[in-house]
This record gives structure tokens, sequence and C-alpha cells, in this order.
């Protein structure tokens, strides 16, 4: 076949899983629906484990260009409180950026490496035998891959085509979101935005991301959930509730984009099927509450992408590929319930604000800070590698080494073995595995087994143990 994985949907999934794949010489095709990039920034940020993302793969220079760093509180339920100390990361901070900038940056990432990205394709069927799978578009075309990656959000027509159930719960309130300019002079708008936040968290103005003064970024509650989500609002919409929470619509016209959104909770109850896979917001869905959405879908490309490559090129064990719904399943169903959570601390009931006061307090504990914080920004994430070491199932942050960083390392998508004993060696994996003899002051351990993700696979000094484990995740030595 010509085509190894068709990637369906180019959003920030989509494409970072095209250049993982590319990166390991994979021949992926992404089809885009939309004819040009969206507008519509729903995604404003990069938490701390997505930068480190970038970084490792050496994009985080261009991000760190177009976005501004942020250490704030807030994260969870809007309960705005320091940023606590010893994160467990080099990078502790997130970055400020749209959604269309990052779409942008990673779609020039992913042109680089030679992802093919042919826009204005609808996928409407999909069909799998044990070769391969054909997709049919809209217009009438097929084509034919090995495997196919359904990132194509949260109406998926993969996950539908596919017939795998999305159960949760269904939207029980619904919040209106645009960008639209504004008449009222900035410093009205602050002081009432002020003013009802204190009653009402969903509600919100602020100046959008396009560099445009009168151009803000509007956020309230919706009278009732709509029937069909997919319908935009009408700015008469927005202007009504405008005004039934704040007694002005601050005299909003021209808008750039209006949608809504609800808090419902859905998730795959299989992440794969056979030859055909779902990452993303095909996979799960949430409140953007914490703004883990984007974040969440990043990260499950980064931690499929190497493995759906190592399928390809005919090294993966058996049961890496599994490994994929084994792992980020559990890390989709916690981000699930963490909404819900939030959700009902955005309530305005008595019940929902004593809850409200008692978390806020117990959030003035450094230890309960660095939880939730962890927890939101995903450096917590921690996969079910067995027991041992305490590194073991986590990604390891970036230390420094005698000879520069441990992230500049990883830049090509491949193992790596970080030998602080010289005795070590990696013989019939070194198409795989690269290993670096170098010393870290910050590493406490004689050596780490690193996946292409960054998490740590063994951890240990013994030769031997090494050879068990190098083909668990790296499959048959070459010689």
């Amino acid at each position: 076949m010509d085509i190894d994985v068709v990637v369906v949907g180019g959003g920030p999934t989509g494409l970072m899983l095209a250049s993982e794949l590319r990166l390991a010489g994979v021949r992926v095709v992404v089809l885009e629906r939309l004819t040009e990039p969206t507008a519509q920034s729903r995604g404003r940020g990069l938490h701390a484990r997505s930068v480190e993302v970038m970084d490792q793969r050496g994009m985080l220079d261009r991000f760190l260009a177009v976005s501004e760093k942020f250490r704030v509180g807030g994260l969870f339920g809007g309960i705005m409180k320091p940023w606590p100390d010893r994160l467990d990361t080099a990078h502790p901070y997130g970055l400020a950026v749209s959604q269309p900038v990052t779409e942008r940056l990673l779609n020039e990432r992913a042109l680089e490496l030679g992802v093919e990205i042919r826009r204005g394709c609808e996928v409407v069927g999909l069909g799998q035998d044990e070769e391969g799978v054909t997709v049919e578009l809209a217009d009438g075309a097929r084509l034919r891959s090995r495997y196919l990656v359904g990132c194509d959000g949260a109406r998926s027509v993969v996950r539908k085509r596919l017939g795998v159930g999305f159960p949760g719960e269904p939207a029980t309130v619904e919040t209106l979101l645009g960008d639209m300019e504004v008449a009222e002079d900035p410093a009205t708008i602050a002081a009432v935005v002020e003013e009802v936040r204190k009653t009402q968290l969903r509600f919100g103005l602020a100046p959008a991301e396009e560099g445009d003064e009168k151009v803000y970024r509007v956020l309230v509650p919706a009278g009732e959930v709509a029937e069909d989500r997919a319908t935009a609002p009408t700015l008469e919409e927005f202007k009504r509730q405008l005004r039934a929470f704040a007694g002005t619509d601050f005299g909003v016209h021209s808008p750039r984009w209006l949608s809504r959104f609800g808090d419902a909770t859905r998730q795959a109850e299989r992440y794969r099927v056979g030859r055909v896979l779902l990452a993303g917001d095909s996979a799960h869905i949430h409140p953007p509450t914490g703004g883990q959405g984007l974040n969440l879908g990043v990260q499950d490309a980064f931690n499929l992408g190497w493995k759906l490559a190592a399928a390809v090129n005919g090294w993966a064990p058996e049961g890496l590929l599994d490994s994929y719904h084994a792992e980020r399943h559990p890390v989709g169903a916690r981000v699930l319930e963490n909404t819900r959570a939030q959700i009902t601390l955005l309530g305005t009931d008595p019940g929902a604000v004593a809850l409200r006061e008692l978390f806020s307090r117990l959030m003035d504990f450094e230890e309960v800070n660095r939880y939730v914080t962890g927890m939101i920004t995903a450096v917590e994430v921690r996969y079910d590698f067995g027991e041992g070491h305490e590194l073991l199932g986590r990604r390891m942050r970036d230390v420094t080494l005698k000879r520069g960083r441990l992230y500049e390392l990883m830049r090509g998508g491949r193992g790596l073995l970080l030998d602080q004993t010289g005795r070590l060696t990696v013989a019939g994996w070194q198409d795989r595995v690269d290993h670096v003899v170098d010393v870290s002051e910050e590493l406490d351990a004689p050596a780490v087994l690193l996946r292409p993700d960054g998490h740590v696979a063994w951890v240990g000094e013994d030769q031997q143990e090494l050879l068990g484990r190098l083909p668990e995740w790296f499959g048959a030595s070459a010689g």
C-alpha cells in the first residue's frame, strides 16, 4: 500500500500524531474536512506536560516566540491560588497560545517532516480487513491504508462507523462562547465582570488574542441546553443572556465566531478496533474547565505515535499497540472525573458555594495545591508498569546533564538509555534505542530506559535486567 496510516482530522491531535508517525518514517496522509484552518480558538493554551512534549521534539522555541508563559492559579474550578512550589517539571509554567496558532505551528512541523495534508476531504465511511482499512470520502473517492486513526472530534464519523460505544453523562448546563466586538469602554467592562463573577464564574469578557482592542472573548451561561449543539447560537442569544446576568449587553456586535459547549462527559469504550484507533475528542469529551481538552489530545497522540509506527515498521512487540488503550483510557477517565468536579464547584446553589469555599481552604495546603496542579497539567500521570522504582511509569523530567539537557537528546523520537554507570549496552537495539553515557546531579538512579514518549520503562544497573526489559517495549533484538 502507498499509505501506511490515514489520520482523519487535522486539528492539534491529528497533526501531532502525523508528525510523530512521520518522524519514524511512516507514510501518513491527513484528511481534513475543512478547506481552511478554523478561526475558532477553543483551546487557549498548553499546560506543563504539553510544554515538555514540545521541548522533547524541538518545537518549544517556536511556541515561546508567539506565546506568553503563565504561572497563575485558577486552573481548578477557577479557584485562584499561587502556583505550587516543587512541581515535578523543569517547565513549571503554561503557555498562553490560541488554538489557531497552535494548529499553524503543528501544521508547519508536519509539512516539514513530509506529512501529506489533504483539505476538503470529508470521510463518510470506512471498512477494514486483515490487511488494511478502506476509507470512503464524500466525493466518492476511496483510499486504502494499513491503519487509520480517528482524530475527527466529538462527533467523530470514525467512531460512529466503528460502532464503538460512547457512554457518559449528558449535558445539564450549557455555556455560550464567542469572539465579538464590544462597544462599551474597557474600564466599565472590567468593573461589571468583576461584580458578576462574585456569584457566576461561567461569565466573562476578556480581550481576544487577535490584537484588536475592540474584540473580546465573551463567555456567558446559556438559557437552556440546546437540542442540537451543532447549531451555533445567535448574537441575539448572547445579548439576551448578557443582559440577564449583567444588566447590559455591552454593545456587542460584529461576531467573529459563536459557539456553545455543555458539561457532557463521554468516553469511548475502546480506543482500538483492529486497525482503527481513536484519539483526542473522538475518544473523549468533557467540559473545558481546567483547559485540558487540547492538551489531552496532544498527549494521546504522543503516546500512540511511536507505538503505531513500531507496528507499521514491523518491530512492535505483542501488546504494544493495545497498551495505548490500557494507558490512555484511564487518563481520559480521570480528566472526565475532575471536570465533573469542577463544574460542581462552579455552581451557584448554596451547596456548591459551600463546597467551593471548603475546597479553596484545602488548596492553601501546598501538598493539595501541588497534587491538583499536577493533575490538571498532567505532569503527575503515571502508567502502570508494575512494581519497582518510584520513577517507573512516570515521564522523566528534563534533567541537566554534564553535556547538555535530556530533552535535547529526544528530538528523534527514539528510545533512550541514559546510563550513568558507563557499563551498560543496548547492542541489538541500536536502531531503536540511543545509548547516552552521561551523568546528572538531578537523577538519583544508575540508569534509566526511556520510551520515545519519555516515560521510564526501566531503572537499574544490571545488564541482564535491561536485556529482559528491552524486548517488552522495543521488540526482538536485531542481532
